[in-house]
């Protein structure tokens, strides 16, 4: 039986139902599997199966067992980008140690004129979101300048930390290229359960390349915005998250697997 913690904004509630992910509210609902730590310190297997994940979102990101690639959710179809940086299909049996899906419907659009770099877009679009204390779905589609994405390769245990797999990532560069950033930004406060900020994968138009994005240009595009004011997370069921020691702060860490330094 999976422990499913809720949030529910703008008030903070923790709850633990023991009848698993059965009753999640699915509409205008964010929801995780694991924690962003839990990852950082190498728990990379989990018990949620992608055809179980669908029921829950169309759209978001996320790994896979073993954190083999990078996961991206768009339209309802899940993409495993390896390390080869091909984009290929998630089979629905596959399973993840930390996703995050929604069901995507934008309640509005923010203009992205000229965006240079990566901290341009988040420093944009911060200062046209409505409150830095709820949840936010993004969506941009169209031609990028300049893409540069990441994706890391399947591990064997006994597992390395997530800083220890980035030091072998592969990364990708893309110009003049038609496809769609897909991605979450969280609230400061949820440091440790999700990452705090901006957390954005990229996949190609055709569907064939990507992986968590490291750096971006644009002019001229549009971000689509979902508020998001639920939130959900299932726990793994057993195993190393059970023993695991994860109240160590990681803040150095993150910044070092999002960045891809």
């Amino acid at each position: 039986m999976k422990r499913l913690i809720r949030f529910a904004l703008p008030i903070f509630l923790l709850v633990a139902a023991a009848t698993g992910c059965a009753h999640v509210q699915k509409k205008e609902t964010i929801f995780q599997t694991s924690t962003i730590n839990a990852l950082l310190k190498g728990i990379y297997d989990g018990d949620v199966t992608f055809g179980d994940l669908k029921g829950y979102g169309d759209f978001g990101i996320g790994t896979f067992n073993g954190l083999d690639g990078e996961m991206v959710a768009l339209d309802g179809c899940f993409y495993q980008v390896k390390s080869d940086g091909i984009a290929y299909p998630a089979d629905d049996s596959m399973k993840t140690p930390f996703s995050v899906v929604t069901f995507f419907s934008p309640d509005e659009t923010m203009p992205l004129n000229k965006v240079d770099n990566y901290q341009e877009l988040e420093a944009l679009l911060d200062g046209m979101l409505p409150s830095r204390n709820i949840f936010y779905a993004i969506k941009i589609e169209g031609r990028f300048g300049y893409i540069k994405t990441r994706s890391v390769p399947g591990q064997q245990r006994p597992y390395p930390t997530l800083v220890e797999v980035v030091k072998v990532q592969s990364v990708f560069e893309f110009h003049d290229i038609d496809g769609t950033i897909v991605g979450f930004r969280s609230p400061d406060y949820v440091e440790g359960i999700n990452v705090p900020g901006y957390h954005l994968h990229f996949i190609t138009k055709d569907r064939r390349g990507g992986g968590h994005l490291l750096e971006c240009s644009m002019q001229n595009l549009m971000a689509e915005v979902d508020n998001t004011n639920n939130f959900f997370m299932t726990l793994p069921h057993g195993g190393d998250f059970y023993s695991m020691d994860l109240t160590q702060k990681k803040k150095k860490d993150l910044e070092t697997v999002e960045k891809g330094n």
